[in-house]
């Protein structure tokens, strides 16, 4: 059954889905029309260096599709949808086996002004070594972006997808298998879009793989931000943390809702996750829902937890008390409130790039 099929096939998801409860397919299907999957345009997507410098050898961005991806363990209904959505807009990032760089890769997608969708598979190399930025950008009213593939074994990737789009609606499906001893942390910064519906997976099935899966959300006015993380735990001697830390303004509303499984045989397997919401607003609002399921008695730990909260007004006072004006403090708490995941997800370079971009988009803050 191909993908147009297999989703038109399936019954249509409600609130009593997990995936679903804060946001209904119908608001991020393009048309609303829930029965139709329509024509969508083709994204311009580009490869570089951060700095601009040549693209070092053993990387290369191909148009056209890996093979046929495997959604046994990700939302059927989602990628189906994608997937058919996507047939003549897909691109495969290949990395060489021991490849390394030491300058982060930047991959740019701009979406145009018109809806469009772009399927990228990753296929990482064994033992390679390097930092991906997946940055979208443009004033399409619709962006549908859905990831799949492997980091292979042994590889070390810092992997950061950026959400920058002025307006209308993002919708992102990951579905990302982790392989043996493979090091990975994977980062998310929105701060765009007026409603984004994220569904980020990831499967551990061999034994050895770490990975740490990080938010820095920003959202103001009235965008509505969700994003649903899952990391699968199905083999032995498995890590994984997920820290998630929004910060909520205006009207806004996010949602963060995470699932870690642990599936039998998964020995020693260790798992938590953690979300923090800072609210700017009264009218602002933020979820979290932590979720875990155990399924292995011999696990190192298993732990989860939330936390919501106003800007701290002795931490406002104290720089106001050093120069800062109002809002210069309040930016500066909010920053610094981001910055804790944001420092998590690379190395210098990469880390003062993502700052850079984080602070134009608090300067338009409106709270």
């Amino acid at each position: 059954m191909d993908s147009a099929s297999r989703y038109l096939s399936l019954e249509k998801p409600n609130k009593a889905d997990h995936l679903w409860r804060y946001t209904p397919w119908k608001k991020v299907h393009p048309t609303g029309d829930v029965s139709e999957i329509p024509l969508l345009g083709q994204p311009e997507i580009s490869l570089g260096v951060i700095d601009g410098s040549d693209l070092p050898p053993g990387i290369e961005l191909k148009l056209g599709a890996a093979g046929e991806p495997d959604f046994s363990r990700s939302s059927a209904f989602t990628n189906s949808f994608l997937h058919a959505s996507a047939e003549s807009s897909q691109w495969t990032l290949v990395v060489d086996k021991g490849f390394s760089s030491e300058k982060p890769i930047i991959l740019e997608v701009d979406t145009g002004d018109s809806p469009s969708i772009a399927h990228i598979s990753l296929e990482i190399g064994k033992t390679s070594e390097f930092e991906l930025i997946t940055r979208v950008t443009g004033s399409s009213e619709w962006f549908g972006l859905l990831r799949t593939g492997q980091i292979q074994d042994g590889a070390v990737v810092n992997d950061v997808v950026i959400g920058l789009l002025e307006r209308g609606t993002m919708l992102r499906s990951d579905s990302i298998d982790i392989c043996r001893d493979a090091q990975v942390r994977a980062g998310t910064v929105s701060s765009g879009s007026e409603r984004t519906k994220s569904d980020l997976r990831y499967i551990m099935g061999e034994s050895g793989g770490n990975i740490r899966v990080l938010g820095s959300i920003l959202s103001t006015d009235s965008m509505h931000l969700d994003h649903h993380i899952e990391i699968h735990h199905e083999a032995p001697e498995t890590y994984s943390r997920l820290s998630w830390h929004s910060a909520c303004g205006g009207k806004s509303r996010t949602i963060g809702t995470g699932m870690l499984t642990i599936r039998k045989g998964s020995r020693g397997a260790d798992a938590a996750q953690i979300f923090h919401n800072l609210l700017l607003s009264k009218s602002a609002e933020a979820d979290s829902i932590p979720e875990l399921e155990v399924m292995e008695n011999d696990v190192v730990g298993c732990g989860h937890g939330t936390a919501n909260g106003p800007i701290d007004e002795e931490q406002m006072f104290y720089l106001k008390t050093r120069g800062f004006d109002e809002d210069d403090a309040k930016r500066s708490l909010i920053a610094a409130f981001l910055n804790s995941t944001l420092s998590e997800m690379g190395g210098e370079a990469l880390h003062e790039w993502l700052v850079g971009e984080l602070s134009l988009q608090l300067e338009a803050l409106n709270a």
